[in-house]
């Protein structure tokens, strides 16, 4: 009726693909993740012409274990809407900071977000009562 099987068949479980391909723990994902968030701050912060540029790119050299690629073109978006593209990078940057336990990363970013939301006329946010 049916004919038999005679070749072996394509089909794995899951469990037999554990050992095939490297995976990545939690901690180099937030890793990958923040060095991300960071890179993305530096490139509207090297737009703005704001000197904290160069603790930004530290961090991110420190977290990628390189020197970050710097932005190299402007996009012509008035300072007030990069300054809220720049709070909001820093936002993702410090949360993804926090959850990795990262001091040094968290305090930059916090500080970023204070200055951009104080240049973009929305005020303080870090350390409000």
């Amino acid at each position: 009726m049916y004919e038999p099987i005679r070749t072996k068949s394509v089909h794995r479980m899951a469990d037999d693909d554990h050992d095939t391909f490297p995976h990545r723990s939690r901690e180099e994902e937030l890793d990958i993740q923040l060095a991300g968030h960071l890179s993305a701050l530096l490139a509207v912060t090297d737009e703005l012409g704001d000197p904290a540029a160069e603790r930004i790119a530290r961090q991110v050299a420190r977290l990628r274990g390189a020197p970050p690629a710097r932005h190299a073109g402007l996009t012509g978006a008035d300072a007030s809407s990069l300054h809220r593209r720049a709070h909001a990078l820093a936002g993702r940057a410090l949360v993804v900071a926090a959850s990795r336990a990262d001091t040094a990363a968290a305090i930059l970013a916090a500080e970023r977000m204070d200055a951009h939301a104080a240049a973009s006329g929305e005020g303080s946010f870090v350390g409000a009562p």
